[in-house]
This record gives C-alpha cells, sequence and structure tokens, in this order.
C-alpha cells in the first residue's frame, strides 16, 4: 500500500512515467503469442505492426559493389570471385598485376613482385644475382651485375603491368 508522496508498492512501476502492465514493458520481449505489442507512436491505421509493411527497393542491385556477405551474388561465378578475363575466359586471380608490377619496378632486384604473384623461383634468381652483385661490387662486375638484374626488374614490371604475367596456377592476374 502506498501513501501521498510515496512511490507506489508495485514492483513493476516505472518510476519514468511510462505506464506498464508487464515486467518487461514495451521495449523488453515480446508477449508469448510472438508478436510484438503495438507502439503507442504509430501511425493510425497502421494496424499491430507498428512498423508497417517491408519497403521495396525499386533499384536494382550495384553489381560492381563488393558483396558484403562473403559468397557470390546471384548470377555471380563461385569459380571466379575476382571475374574472368574476357580474352581468354581464365578466371582472375586473387593478386593484383598493379600490386605486382609496382612492387617489381621498386623492388624488382630484390625479387619481391615475384615473390607476392608465387613465383618464388624467378623471385630467388633475382634476389640471389643481387646480393652476389653486391658481393662482388668490389671486384667491379658486381656493378654490371646489379645493374642487369635492375633492367631485367625494369622490364618485368612492365610486363606485369601490361596483363603479360600469371600467378603460379596460371590465373592472369587481376585489373
Amino acid at each position: 500500500m502506498s501513501h501521498p508522496g510515496q512511490p507506489p508498492n508495485d514492483p513493476y512501476h516505472d518510476p519514468y512515467g511510462y505506464p506498464s502492465g508487464d515486467p518487461h514493458g514495451q521495449y523488453g520481449f515480446p508477449p508469448a503469442g510472438g508478436q510484438p505489442p503495438s507502439a503507442p507512436h504509430s501511425a493510425p491505421g497502421a494496424g499491430h505492426q507498428p512498423w508497417g509493411p517491408a519497403p521495396v527497393n525499386p533499384y536494382p542491385p550495384n553489381p560492381y559493389l563488393p558483396n558484403p556477405y562473403g559468397f557470390a551474388p546471384m548470377g555471380g561465378d563461385p569459380y571466379a570471385p575476382y571475374g574472368r578475363d574476357p580474352m581468354s575466359g581464365l578466371p582472375y586471380s586473387g593478386k593484383s598485376k598493379v600490386v605486382a608490377g609496382l612492387l617489381q619496378i621498386f623492388f624488382g632486384t630484390l625479387g619481391v613482385g615475384r615473390f607476392y604473384i608465387g613465383d618464388n623461383q624467378t623471385g630467388g634468381i633475382q634476389l640471389g644475382l643481387t646480393l652476389v652483385g653486391f658481393v662482388t661490387l668490389f671486384f667491379f662486375i658486381g656493378f654490371f651485375l646489379i645493374l642487369a638484374v635492375s633492367l631485367w626488374a625494369l622490364v618485368d614490371g612492365i610486363i606485369m603491368l601490361t596483363g603479360g604475367v600469371t600467378d603460379t596456377h596460371g590465373y592472369p592476374l587481376r585489373p
């Protein structure tokens, strides 16, 4: 029993003025029937679904946006997640030709661009020849060796940028 000026003894009374008959109130669990209760601030005539019907998107989905769900969209090729090469029909590799080409141009004497696409043999040869060039730099032969590997790396990087190189699985690098 409550006295004037005292809060009521109702354990479910909301001190902020929201009337509530059930312990979970409007923002708690839905009632046992499974339907959420209608909101007091819903539009008149909206039925007992305060949010109304689901909106319909009049526009088709954008095919150029990445799929946030991690799988191929309807009509997509699950065996070619990055698309297919229009000339050969092969699926694109997961490696980018721009990244591979720039790595090869700037760090090609160390074989970084080749290591990036998975060609460890060629990358190892470039790295090994560069190290031999630095070791034999005192004999003046190393200068020519480093110059030759640098020229090889530059040309190799340009070929990667133009799309003439594949990854270790034989797939063309993606644009």
